[in-house]
């Protein structure tokens, strides 16, 4: 199972937890079983279209799902995800 890193903002929805796990051979796998085991999750990750949401990066051990194959990219048992919410200010 891949570990998800949640960040503060999310953990409400996840129990407090900072570190879960979730099965998915894809990161569109990884966000369908996340919101079904927490439900509400996945709409904060992703729009209507089932695509992330802009102001939320995924990264794969270190690497933005961005410059890889987005949802397609492909997870290891042994990959760590990172949700990260963009953060805006001036």
């Amino acid at each position: 199972m891949a570990q998800v890193r949640i960040p503060t903002p999310l953990r409400k929805l996840t129990g407090e937890q900072e570190l879960v796990t979730t099965d998915g051979a894809t990161i569109g796998d990884i966000l369908t079983n996340l919101d079904a085991t927490y439900p509400g999750l996945g709409e904060r990750l992703c729009d209507e279209q089932g695509n992330v949401r802009r102001f939320v990066n995924i990264f794969v051990n270190d690497e933005d799902i961005r410059f890889l194959e987005e949802k397609a990219t492909v997870v290891k048992d042994t990959d760590e995800i990172s949700i990260v919410p963009a953060i805006a200010g001036g």
